[in-house]
């Protein structure tokens, strides 16, 4: 399938397509998505459809890259998305991620987004890369550090939004 992005040993990340809206759909209606990354309006699978064409396929249109959808290889269920992202109001693009509460606890985010920051540096060449997270999503900070991200600041993203952490990963220089 040409939609595949990346593979791992247990995960499978491809670009998302209007055929996902039922998965998107209920990702970003639980609970912890609505607390931890906000509400994104999508109150239908035709709002869902509408996210992912404004939202990901757009991203992939003009960067190259967006949110991936993120599949167990054995049965292609659907689990989460992760990707790089690029946002107007950050230097660097950052990497996103989200997951069923069902598969929490498991390893997925942080194996798909290792894979995600291994093919942001070694396939797109970007050299640091941004994320952000609620102040109190501990969960998510303790997976960036695992990550090699270091804490830099807090930061408004816009106007009307309490600030997020802002963490930063720079690549080493290989002299």
């Amino acid at each position: 399938m040409s939609d595949i992005v990346l593979q791992t040993d247990r995960l499978r990340l491809r670009r998302l397509t209007p055929d996902d809206a039922a998965f998107i759909f209920a990702l970003v209606n639980e609970p912890s998505f609505i607390e931890n990354i906000g509400d994104r309006n999508v109150r239908s699978e035709e709002d869902a459809v509408r996210y992912i064409q404004n939202g990901p396929m757009a991203s992939y249109e003009r960067y190259g890259y967006g949110l991936f959808k993120v599949e167990l290889r054995q049965t292609s269920t659907p689990i989460g998305i992760c990707g790089p992202l690029k946002r107007e109001t950050l230097e660097h693009p950052d990497i996103g991620f989200a997951f069923l509460p069902r598969f929490w606890g498991q390893g997925y985010a942080l194996e798909s987004s290792a894979a995600v920051m291994n093919y942001s540096r070694e396939v797109l060449g970007l050299n640091d890369i941004a994320a952000i997270t609620t102040p109190t999503n501990e969960p998510s900070i303790k997976l960036l550090a695992k990550l090699g991200f270091m804490f830099q600041s807090l930061k408004s993203l816009t106007e009307n939004e309490p600030p997020v952490k802002l963490f930063l990963s720079k690549r080493e220089s290989k002299m």
